[in-house]
């Protein structure tokens, strides 16, 4: 058995030789891999990405960024291609296939099959003196020098490059296409990610109460309040103009002072120039101003004017953190 020692050094040399194999890899962004963005930029149909092993599990990952990405993509695994899984394949449709070696027997029995179907084939592949790269269109190379692993044959460094290679291929076609953040909201509106992506404060502020007060409110009419709506804090207006907030850490610390309660109004404790919030910006960016500024509720303004209270605890039940 192993010590902890040696365990920690097995990983992080693990880590160090992956990094190496990934550093190595800006010697192969070529020719072929500007001209596959733009090809799969001008497809007419969809990216249809293939492979065996490892590197069909490495495919697959990749058809899943392409499609929330912008870029249509199907998997298609080799062995099951040639029983047929090739009818899923229409014209105008791209082919990429992942391989390390380039010369598996499912790859050399798919190749032919596919160049008979008139399909452009981008090969990312180990070996670029391989069957895969003398028959693909385009060959963008995920050459690594050795695997992490001790005995040289577990797929590791390797299938980490073909990761690599093709987040470097979906990130060059997702900035080509003008991709955005409201894009990519669109195809995942589920879970906390979707939800980072497009809730908003009005989406949630209205279902709290609305605490305000006036400047010239009384101590017993601030507390009744803050203690009624039950969101730590009160906006302070004089008129219809928001003046200021009062939160119960103003009402502790004016605790401490020497002038007797009974004397102050709203105006003598809040703080004025109070953080606020526009009802339209994304929860997660009112979630990043709470932070910075050490903050656990803010006022919601809408056209201008003050329109209720967004609590940390709201955007805590909406699993955002």
């Amino acid at each position: 058995m192993k010590t902890a020692d040696q365990i920690r050094q097995i990983a992080l040399r693990t880590i160090a030789e992956e990094a190496a194999a990934i550093n190595q890899l800006s010697n192969y962004f070529t020719d072929d891999f500007i001209r596959s963005v733009e090809l799969i930029l001008s497809c007419t149909g969809r990216v249809i990405v293939t492979g065996i092993g490892k590197s069909a599990n490495i495919g697959a990952k990749l058809v899943s960024t392409f499609n929330s990405t912008g870029t249509p993509a199907g998997f298609m695994h080799a062995a099951d291609a040639i029983h047929g899984d090739l009818g899923m394949i229409r014209p105008g449709d791209i082919i990429i296939c992942l391989s390390k070696s380039g010369d598996t027997p499912e790859i050399k029995v798919l190749i032919p099959l596919l160049k008979l179907m008139g399909n452009k084939l981008i090969a990312i592949v180990g070996n670029p003196e391989s069957y895969l790269a003398g028959n693909a269109d385009l060959v963008i190379s995920s050459k690594v020098n050795r695997e992490a692993c001790p005995n040289n044959l577990a797929p590791t460094a390797s299938t980490t490059a073909q990761l690599v290679m093709g987040d470097a291929l979906a990130v060059a076609l997702l900035e080509c296409r003008g991709f955005t953040r409201e894009d990519f909201a669109r195809y995942h509106p589920g879970g906390a990610l979707g939800k980072r992506l497009y809730l908003r404060v009005a989406d949630l502020y209205k279902y709290n109460e609305k605490p305000e007060v006036q400047k010239d409110d009384n101590m017993r009419t601030v507390l009744l309040e803050i203690s009624s709506k039950r969101l730590g804090a009160t906006a302070v207006l004089d008129g219809s103009k928001l003046a200021g907030i009062i939160t119960d850490g103003d009402i502790r610390r004016m605790l401490h002072r020497e002038t007797p309660v009974e004397n102050l109004k709203a105006a003598d404790i809040m703080t004025r120039d109070p953080r606020t919030v526009d009802a339209e910006i994304l929860v997660a960016d009112a979630l990043d101003i709470m932070r910075k500024n050490n903050i656990t509720q803010m006022l919601v303004m809408e056209n201008n004017e003050y329109a209720g209270v967004i609590h940390l605890h709201d955007i805590l039940k909406e699993g955002i953190i």
